[in-house]
């Protein structure tokens, strides 16, 4: 899925929520353990529940490869199962050099055709490079964090600005607004109005929304552009609206309410 199709989605739907698939067996309801396969049939509720108001769905990798082949088993699945006009995201947060960042590329690009893939830029421009040379895919790097480890690099300041500005201008430099996007954290929002100014035209994939503590109006009011430029990432305060069987309608249920609230926002900015 490549830009334009993206924002056509955000406006038919009027909503840019993206729905995370962090599935914990632990934390899985009675109604799927019967399953032969319960990470696969718990996702598949929750994305049948969610598909109306989401355009985004994102898996986190470490969720599913620490059950090893089983793991990467559900997840294959999981990704088949996801519409084909939800753009789809690899949680993955690679970033090497050389060979090993051109297998990380074909895994997740060739091999499980996702249209995106986290990243950690630290490494440089060849560790995001292998990855900028797939038509209509996206790299999506690591900006502005919303852990609390994030001040340890993210904020020191440098002679051109704190180090995640210089990190963004830099990297945006490597692509364009139709193969980069960055991550910034929700709990961020005092920064989004800045970091627009650096970044005018990327898309931002926002995590922390909901059980984090961030604030979807805050994030919107300074973060959303001209083509709405947001995925607003929720996990656990879809996945696990409710412990019981009926926990898809209660997924279903709080990624409504999201988009509601999105749809109001995207009006209120003239987005559609």
């Amino acid at each position: 899925m490549n830009k334009s199709q993206l924002v056509e989605q955000i406006r038919s739907k009027a909503s840019y929520l993206c729905v995370g698939l962090d599935t914990e067996k632990g934390k899985l309801p009675a109604a799927v353990m019967g399953f032969e396969d319960p990470v696969f049939e718990f996702n598949r509720r929750i994305i049948d529940a969610t598909a109306p108001f989401a355009v985004s769905y994102k898996l986190n990798i470490a969720f599913y490869e620490q059950y090893g082949v089983e793991g990467w088993e559900s997840l294959a699945k999981t990704l088949a199962y996801i519409p084909t006009n939800c753009f789809t995201i690899a949680d993955a947060k690679r970033g090497d050099i050389g060979n090993t960042g051109k297998m990380y590329a074909r895994t997740f690009f060739e091999t499980y055709n996702f249209d995106s893939v986290t990243l950690a830029p630290y490494m440089g421009h060849d560790s995001i490079s292998p990855f900028l040379e797939y038509a209509d895919k996206f790299s999506i790097v690591l900006g502005l964090t919303s852990n609390q480890g994030s001040e340890d690099f993210q904020m020191l300041e440098t002679p051109e600005g704190k180090l995640f500005e210089v990190v963004m201008k830099k990297v945006s430099s490597w692509g364009t607004p139709e193969n980069i996007m960055f991550v910034v954290g929700a709990t961020k929002a005092e920064r989004f109005e800045e970091i627009r100014t650096i970044l005018p035209h990327h898309f931002l994939l926002v995590p922390g929304v909901g059980a984090q503590g961030g604030d979807l109006q805050s994030v919107s009011r300074s973060g959303l552009n001209a083509e709405a430029g947001l995925l607003v990432n929720s996990s656990r305060g879809i996945l696990y609206a409710s412990s019981g069987d009926d926990f898809d309608i209660a997924a279903a249920r709080e990624a409504q309410i999201l988009q509601q609230q999105m749809q109001a926002l995207l009006l209120e900015k003239g987005i559609i």
